[in-house]
């Protein structure tokens, strides 16, 4: 989530899309709070590994 986040906001950047740059901060912030809470040994979703 983080990796597609990235690309979308460059990708939003370069073209000009605004909906783009948005879409790819939000999944950057959302991918980030995910990582962070798994990366405690937090459950996520229910689980507390994603394979």
């Amino acid at each position: 989530m983080l990796i597609l986040g990235l690309i979308l906001l460059v990708l939003g950047l370069v073209l000009d899309i605004g909906i783009l740059w948005t879409i790819g901060v939000i999944l950057l912030v959302v991918g980030a709070v995910l990582f962070l809470l798994g990366s405690t040994g937090r459950a996520v979703g229910g689980r507390r590994h994603w394979y």
